[in-house]
């Protein structure tokens, strides 16, 4: 099978551009770009990230139930976040994936180092809830002996026992 870009005339670059292939971006536009979505993402983000810690608050709190209700003994794991941060991170990563196909190596690069921290802080939140309680202390199992003497607790003070 032979390849019709080989034999064009011309450097690797014009060959490529010849057969349909983009070329990379020149210059300091890919990594500007990387850091402008990284930006843009942080500017839209933290309003959603407040609204999710706001809402672990009032769960937390009890506050988020209904006012003559008591809060349940075990309110159970809240999926809303472990969504949102998920939703953000498929979308991220569809993002990088075209950045990168398109040879926009610095801005993709970047979509996927903020995806795989948005998947990091997804699973922590799915997980997070049970590892934070702390279970009880245990009732005491040993019982002190009665008094034989048959004197009062007066006594058992004054004799130091």
């Amino acid at each position: 099978m032979t390849h019709p870009e080989r034999g064009l005339p011309g450097r690797p670059a014009e060959r490529g551009a010849a057969a349909g292939q983009p070329s990379a971006p020149g210059g300091c536009a890919d990594p500007l770009l990387g850091l402008f979505l990284v930006a843009a993402e942080v500017v839209a983000c933290v309003p959603l990230f407040m609204g999710l810690g706001l809402r672990a608050w009032a769960r937390s709190s009890g506050t988020a139930y209904a006012k003559g209700s008591p809060p349940p003994a075990d309110p159970g794991t809240d999926w809303v976040p472990l969504a949102v941060l998920g939703v953000l991170a498929a979308a991220l990563t569809l993002l990088a994936v075209s950045l990168l196909r398109r040879r926009w190596l610095w801005a993709g690069g970047t979509q996927v180092i903020v995806a795989l921290v948005l998947c990091v802080a997804a699973l922590a939140s799915a997980g997070g809830g049970e590892a934070r309680e702390e279970s009880p202390n245990p009732a005491p199992t040993w019982n002190s002996p009665p008094c034989r003497s048959g004197g009062d607790s007066d006594e058992r003070a004054r004799s130091g026992g």
